[in-house]
């Protein structure tokens, strides 16, 4: 199969958070599965230089949206085997920031708008079109209208995947003239939200089929609570939508090649994990000495169960004889919560509120327990990755937790982890409590070694979306 892969960032030219992750390693996965693939994100000026000066033009084109002729450069650099494309525009993205700007509006109409014209500059003859989230939501959109007068798009078939459906793309109605799209797509069966447009609700309408990242969250988003607003229309398009928990790079995350850890270790020679643990002991000025710890790697936001980790830390800390390590940035609230646990525990608590990569390896090889309990989690990678590492996740039943993380049972000997169902405080707190009961006991050596045995790589999850593909097509035929 031919297929174009868009997004707004892939990692490692670019990257804000989880779908840059995917765009980087699902395309090549499926490359190595014999699958013709390109992937198209913006020329950023924030890319990394290193990568940036090794890109070859290409050419140009130029896209018609709201009577103006925008110039479009387009780069391209190979990538692990796989084509990579930058369309460059500097009026657009020659910013410093990547989102966030004044006319996200007009720069992701624009990139979408481009990307549909790519296919026919590189008289790419593709087969699938797959969008994620609703920075690439309009190429939905624009592939229908294409075809409309050009038959070159009409045998090409539509995925869009929603990484989390809190982020939409909402914009006043006045923008629908940016899109250069009829009126008659301000309709309710159409962009239309309310008194504004939806890039998103535009593209589970017009895509042909819809994909979450886990299969719990496509699931859950069907109600009022995960729906964001958006719960009707899923609901009305039930039948298109289902869910593939995303992987990991397991060459990339590997205690048994990982360059930035403090003793490389696998599932034959667990027992050298310790001196990782030893050393982030050392690192962050803890006693070495032999008793649980518990880590959160994470943006510092509500929907990650801070609000439990607040009810409940204060007892835990003071009960439990346990060290805690914490890293990440967010909600200035749950910032200070960190900083005042740490002066209030500082025997027990590390508060790094920053994020780096280095570090975020050492801690998943030292630490004995992941905390995750999300209020809602699309997939979730910070388990997928701990789990890599024999490092136990300890998580509410959500979305891809629920999907990648069994509790453990301590009769059948099975499960990868800790869990519990209801957002409680205390139900997050007695779980806990259940994990430190196993760290003393021969089953935690068990629990690990299943955690390290979970599939959770990218070739499974290709062969997911590759067999969505071919259903595509074979509906077409």
């Amino acid at each position: 199969m031919k297929i174009l892969y868009c997004a707004s960032e892939a990692d490692p030219f670019i990257k804000t958070g989880g779908l840059a992750d995917v765009a980087g390693t699902l395309p090549i996965e499926m490359k190595r599965q014999g699958h013709e693939v390109k992937v198209v994100i913006p020329m950023y000026k924030s890319i990394d230089p290193k990568y940036r000066e090794k890109f070859t033009f290409e050419g140009n084109f130029y896209v018609d949206l709201d009577f103006k002729h925008h110039y479009v450069g387009v780069f391209k650099y190979i990538h692990r085997g796989v084509e990579f494309y930058f369309l460059d525009n500097e009026d657009y993205f020659a910013r410093d920031n990547i989102y966030g700007e004044y006319d996200d509006c007009e720069r992701f109409v624009f990139f979408s708008k481009s990307c549909v014209q790519l296919v026919r500059y590189l008289n790419f003859d593709c087969d699938i079109i797959h969008t994620n989230d609703w920075h690439t939501a309009m190429v939905n959109i624009y592939v229908k209208d294409f075809a409309k007068g050009d038959p070159f798009y009409e045998s090409i078939k539509t995925v869009f995947t929603i990484h989390n459906l809190k982020y939409q793309g909402i914009f006043s109605s006045n923008s629908l003239k940016a899109t250069d799209l009829s009126p008659m797509y301000f309709s309710e069966e159409a962009l239309k939200f309310y008194d504004a447009i939806n890039f998103m609700k535009g593209a589970i309408v017009f895509s042909d089929r819809v994909t979450t990242v886990s299969k719990t969250y496509a699931d859950e988003i069907k109600y009022p609570f995960f729906g964001e607003g958006l719960d009707g229309i899923i609901r009305k398009y039930h039948y298109k939508i289902s869910g593939i928990v995303n992987g990991i790079d397991t060459t990339l995350w590997n205690p048994e090649t990982d360059e930035y850890i403090f003793q490389n270790y696998g599932i034959k020679n667990l027992n050298l994990k310790l001196e990782n643990k030893r050393e982030i002991q050392r690192m962050y000025g803890f006693e070495e000495k032999d008793v649980p710890i518990f880590a959160m790697v994470t943006r510092l936001v509500e929907n990650k169960g801070l609000e439990l980790v607040r009810y409940i830390m204060d007892e835990f800390l003071s009960t439990e004889d346990v060290q805690v390590i914490i890293l990440g940035t967010g909600d200035y609230a749950y910032e200070e919560m960190f900083k005042y646990y740490e002066w209030k525990f500082p025997n027990k608590l590390k508060a790094n509120i920053y994020y780096n990569n280095e570090e975020s390896h050492k801690i998943y090889a030292g630490a004995d327990f992941l905390m995750m309990p999300s209020i809602f989690e699309p997939c979730g990678i910070s388990q997928l990755i701990s789990m890599r590492y024999g490092t136990i996740p300890v998580v509410r039943e959500t979305g891809g937790l629920r999907d990648t993380v069994q509790s453990f049972n301590e009769f059948t000997k099975e499960g990868n982890g800790f869990s519990f169902t209801n957002i409680n405080a205390h139900d997050f707190l007695y779980t806990l409590r259940r994990a430190i009961s196993f760290y003393y006991t021969d089953d935690f050596k068990i629990i690990q070694e299943n955690a390290m045995n979970s599939n959770n790589d990218w070739e499974k999850s290709s062969k997911e979306y590759i067999k969505l593909y071919e259903e595509l097509i074979g509906e077409s035929n």
